[in-house]
């Protein structure tokens, strides 16, 4: 019989019961979940919480002993922050770390823990890298608190030791109904057999915990929804616990910690990166961990299939299943080399182990590679063209980027500076890759955009030459738009290494008479430049590319990278120019990390602290294009949040009509101009009647300013009323009027001539949608303040709102609240402002202007 059948089988009353009669405690006792023992959480009247656990009944006691001590060693460790996400063990009433209890004539090994506050990691949807760090240092820490434990107990077999998953897989692989994913942990059990069990035998090994899966690891701490469970605050069940590899340790964390994640590898490198930071692994572990990582998922879908043929009631037993065949498939897709290099790089090396060798030997042989085009690129007058992605070269509309009129500006400029070759873009981020081929697999996934080689941009027909010797290693006809069209990759040697050049955009003419190992000496002509749409639909250039590996590619090889893996392609394909040998080329960019972290340095010696930056983790917006805004690696943002292109960024007619008239006239008012009555004539038609008279202003700071001074010219009166949370504008007087500013952080709150009314809002306010004259609600609050002001002898100048109040929350205001208001301030002898600074022009999408939503007319 297996262990799973002799677990125990206590009610909550019984262990309510044992809680009373072991510890004293009158508690209420709930079930938790559980395998092989049970655990129940123990409430007390006070709020007080303890675990009482129930061993298996075929549990030994010196494991538990072990177990005890493990707990008693973390919860006693100096650092009192990692003490604290560990349980502590409350003896008995007569001072004993446990005790048998007597159940239906069966004696029970129950001890007592301390309760953790926190929630189960697989329960938290969003996992910040913060988080998946803290996992990955909880590891650490407790690995290194464990290094020289080692009762005789916990040196064992055990199912669940991760360095048994050979014969586990090998077991109980065939019980696996799905074919699919039967076929899937076949596959990575086998490349965990070639590449990772040679290496364990020496491997160090150590006490571990030995289950952190993402039920045993709580979560908590933050107050806001950014930083709400994002810190690691508790770890429990200890019944794992044995000697084995210190890497099953972090195996096993980021095993559970990939589960749900759009991109596993990058959740596991967070991990690594955690551990490594307090616990440093050797490169022989770093070498096996992704092997590990599948190998501990598919011994979890073999024992599952395996324990839901003994107990096929119990939901336990297949509580992660969904997820890891979610994510078995997602691991199996990446190439173990690539996911190595992942977890190198993590580590903090290079990724590529022998790209340092390759460098170094580029470097050394530079001065004897021929030229990879008859023009000799190191003396050549050379053009650099900028086609990254805030690039004037480039236009938002990708249609202006295809290749005939990308071509002609390209070799305009070539005729304009006199050069004879366009060099441009290793490490550069383009916003140009637009074909399904550079997306990922959701609209939401991060695109390729960072180009990995130089482009050499001559006329097509050019001939391309080999720099140095080598073999023909791949060559085909990528006939996908914007893929490589005709390349060819040739294998070269650094020594004993290995390694490849690429070249991509050729003509079809370039392949005739390859074949696989065909030898091809230094300088020898080896194709030609192709045209569009043979070359991928490119202008004329060749693409000429480094690669240090090829992941087992033949010769499609990716030429672009996603910018979250800029360092590991950096090594997988290094500068091209330590071949090519152009002195003007700059050097590599700087890694967009150090780049936004020198902007915000520069900022912050020369723009006021005031001006404010939004989002924790800064954007970098280089280019905007109709509804969308651009980073400098080239990923695209939906810009739902800016209110000033409302016709969309860059919208090509306002561009051309601007570059119009900046080449012809740009001035002021004092000078009669066709231009400012025309405009004048069109906009008032879109007013009521009466508004037919235009101030024109630079900003709406000024034109609330300016509306400000009409009303008490008007009136002779300075009393105004605003909503609650508005803001109107920058200067000294709008920011008197502005709730949002006055009352805000430095503020200094309103003056004596303002008068605050409720924002009427009917999902959070006062009157909410369940009161059918909300709006007249909120309008008698005006009326309120317009009788006091009256009692005190004041006259209203004016009542001013935005017509969708923007800072209070984008609120609609609701039906009859501006006709009743407007009605009471006229009634006073006030004027009614409507700011539509931020609504109208259409932006609310029905009318013209918002206030024609509520049939009323602004004075």
């Amino acid at each position: 019989m297996t262990t799973i059948e002799h677990a125990p089988q206590l009610t909550t009353s019984a262990a309510a019961a044992a809680a009373l009669e072991l510890y004293g405690l009158h508690a209420t006792a709930s079930a938790l979940p559980s395998e092989r023992d049970q655990n129940f959480k123990l409430s007390l009247p006070d709020g007080t919480a303890f675990v009482l656990k129930v061993a298996n009944l075929q549990e030994v006691h010196p494991l538990l002993d072990a177990e005890n001590s493990a707990m008693q060693l973390l919860a006693s460790c100096t650092d009192a922050a990692l003490a604290a996400k560990f349980p502590r063990l409350v003896n008995t009433l007569s001072g004993q770390a446990g005790a048998q209890y007597q159940w239906n004539g069966t004696g029970h090994a129950v001890r007592l823990i301390t309760f953790l506050a926190g929630v189960p990691l697989a329960t938290v949807k969003r996992q910040s890298a913060e988080l998946l760090q803290d996992l990955g240092g909880t590891a650490a820490a407790l690995d290194v608190v464990l290094a020289n434990f080692k009762p005789a107990a916990i040196h064992r077999e055990f199912i669940w030791d991760l360095a048994g998953a050979a014969g586990i897989i090998d077991a109980h692989a065939g019980l696996v109904r799905d074919p699919d994913l039967q076929t899937l942990v076949r596959r990575l059990h086998a490349n965990y057999l070639e590449h990772a069990q040679p290496l364990l035998a020496a491997l160090p090994r150590q006490a571990i915990h030995g289950d952190l899966n993402d039920y045993n690891v709580l979560a908590g701490g933050g107050t806001d929804i950014h930083s709400r469970n994002q810190s690691v605050t508790g770890v429990v069940d200890f019944g794992d616990m044995l000697i084995s590899h210190r890497v099953n340790e972090l195996a096993v964390a980021a095993a559970y910690a990939v589960l749900g994640k759009a991109d596993p590898l990058a959740a596991a490198a967070q991990v690594v990166r955690g551990y490594h930071r307090s616990n440093p692994l050797t490169e022989p572990e770093i070498a096996v961990l992704f092997h590990l990582i599948n190998a501990r998922l598919c011994m979890s879908t073999c024992l599952a299939a395996y324990q839901q043929r003994q107990r096929p009631a119990d939901a336990y037993l297949s509580i992660s299943q969904r997820a890891i065949q979610s994510a078995l498939p997602q691991l199996a897709g990446i190439h173990p080399r690539f996911a190595h290099y992942m977890l190198r790089h993590a580590c903090g090396l290079e990724p590529v182990p022998h790209t340092a060798h390759v460098v170094q030997w580029l470097r050394q042989n530079q001065s004897s590679f021929a030229s990879v085009v008859e023009v000799d690129v190191r003396t050549a007058r050379a053009t650099q063209f900028d086609l990254s992605v805030g690039s004037a070269l480039l236009a938002g509309d990708e249609r202006e980027n295809a290749a005939s009129p990308l071509t002609e500006r390209l070799f305009a400029l070539l005729r304009t500076t006199g050069a004879s070759i366009g060099i441009n873009g290793y490490d550069e981020a383009r916003a140009f890759y637009t074909s399904a081929a550079f997306a990922g697999p959701s609209p939401l996934s991060e695109t390729r955009t960072i180009h990995m080689a130089i482009d050499l941009t001559l006329p097509a027909g050019s001939p391309i030459y080999a720099p140095l010797a080598g073999v023909v290693s791949g060559f085909e006809d990528a006939l996908e738009r914007l893929d490589y069209g005709p390349v060819i990759v040739l294998r070269h040697m650094a020594g004993d290494t290995p390694f490849y050049t690429l070249y991509g955009h050729l003509s079809r003419e370039s392949l005739a008479g390859l074949r696989i190992g065909q030898p091809i000496a230094r300088g020898a002509r080896i194709g030609w430049i192709g045209a569009a749409p043979i070359n991928g639909d490119w202008w004329p250039h060749v693409h000429f590319q480094v690669i240090t590996d090829m992941l087992d590619i033949a010769c499609n090889f990716n030429g672009s990278a996603l910018a979250s893996q800029r360092e590991i392609w950096r090594s997988i394909s290094p500068d091209p120019n330590l071949i090519l040998g152009i002195p003007a080329m700059p050097a590599t960019p700087r890694p967009a990390a150090h780049a936004t972290q020198a902007l915000l340095a520069a900022r912050s010696r020369h723009t006021g602290r005031n001006v404010s930056i939004s989002y924790r983790q800064p954007l970098q917006i280089v280019r905007g294009w109709m509804q969308h805004l651009y980073d400098e690696t080239g990923r695209r943002y939906l810009d739902a949040y800016n209110n000033v292109p409302h016709v969309g960024h860059c919208h090509p007619r306002v561009v051309r009509a601007m570059q119009a008239q900046l080449g012809v006239l740009n001035t002021n008012t004092r000078y009669l101009q066709n231009q400012l009555a025309d405009y004048s004539e069109q906009l008032t038609a879109h007013f009521p009647a009466q508004l037919r008279v235009c101030f024109f202003t630079a900003s709406g700071s000024e034109a609330n300013e300016l509306a400000l001074r009409l009303a008490r010219a008007h009136t002779r009166q300075q009393q105004l009323i605003v909503m609650d949370a508005a803001y109107h504008g920058h200067t000294s007087t709008l920011i008197d009027i502005s709730p949002y500013k006055h009352d805000g952080p430095g503020g200094s709150g309103a003056p004596a001539w303002v008068h605050k009314t409720l924002v009427p809002d009917v999902y959070r306010g006062q009157y909410r949608t369940d009161i059918a004259d909300a709006g007249a609600q909120y309008a008698a609050h005006v009326g309120s303040i317009i009788t006091q002001l009256q009692q005190q002898k004041h006259g209203l100048s004016a009542f001013i709102s935005e017509t969708c109040p923007s800072v209070a929350g984008q609120i609609m205001l609701p039906a009859g609240y501006l006709a009743e208001v407007y009605r009471l301030v006229r009634a006073a002898g006030g004027v009614c402002i409507a700011d539509e600074v931020q609504t109208g022009f259409g932006r609310i999408g029905t009318h013209f202007w918002a206030f024609e939503q509520h049939a009323v007319e602004p004075d």
